[in-house]
C-alpha cells in the first residue's frame, strides 16, 4: 500500500458477558500491540461484509453485529489517512482460531481493565481510546444506518 493513501477499514469489538475479545498483533507496524479484530475494506466490499470477513479471517469466529460505536478518520502510523468503521458484535458460530500470519495472541479482557494497558501496548492508540471510551459509555448506534445507507434489507 502506498503511504499517503486513504484507507477502509472496518474493526469490530466482540462481547461475551462482561469481556471484550482482543488480539495481539505482531506486524511490521503493530509488534506485540493488542486490537480488535480488524482489516481493509476491498475494492467492491460492503462494509458490513467486510467486518464479518475479517473477524473470521483472524479469529474463525462468526459473529453478529449488533451496533456501531461510530466512524473514526485518523492519520496511521504509516501515513495514511484511515477511514474505521467499528462495530460490536457477538459470537454466532465457529471456533477460536488465530489467524497465522500476524496475531500470535489474543484474551478476553474486561472493558475497565482494557482501558487500563499502556499507550505502547495498543496499536494505533489515537483511535482505539476514543473506541474504546464509547464502550464503556455504551454509546452504542443502530447498525440499521449502516443497511439503509448500502441498501441492504
Amino acid at each position: 500500500m502506498n503511504p499517503k493513501s486513504i484507507v477502509l477499514v472496518a474493526s469490530v469489538s466482540i462481547f461475551k458477558d462482561d469481556h471484550v475479545f482482543i488480539i495481539k498483533e505482531s506486524k511490521p507496524t503493530a509488534v506485540h500491540q493488542w486490537n480488535f479484530p480488524s482489516g481493509h475494506i476491498e475494492y467492491g466490499e460492503n462494509i458490513l461484509s467486510a467486518a464479518l470477513r475479517e473477524v473470521k479471517e483472524e479469529t474463525g469466529y462468526e459473529v453478529k453485529l449488533t451496533h456501531t460505536t461510530g466512524v473514526y478518520n485518523f492519520n496511521s502510523s504509516m501515513d495514511n489517512q484511515v477511514i474505521l468503521f467499528h462495530f460490536t458484535a457477538e459470537i454466532s458460530g465457529g471456533a477460536l482460531r488465530l489467524e497465522e500470519e500476524g496475531i500470535i495472541d489474543s484474551q478476553w479482557i474486561k472493558l475497565k481493565e482494557l482501558a487500563l494497558l499502556e499507550d505502547g501496548e495498543l496499536r494505533e492508540v489515537g483511535v482505539l481510546r476514543p473506541i474504546i471510551r464509547q464502550l464503556q459509555k455504551r454509546a452504542f448506534y443502530p447498525i440499521q444506518v449502516f443497511n439503509e445507507t448500502l441498501g441492504i434489507r
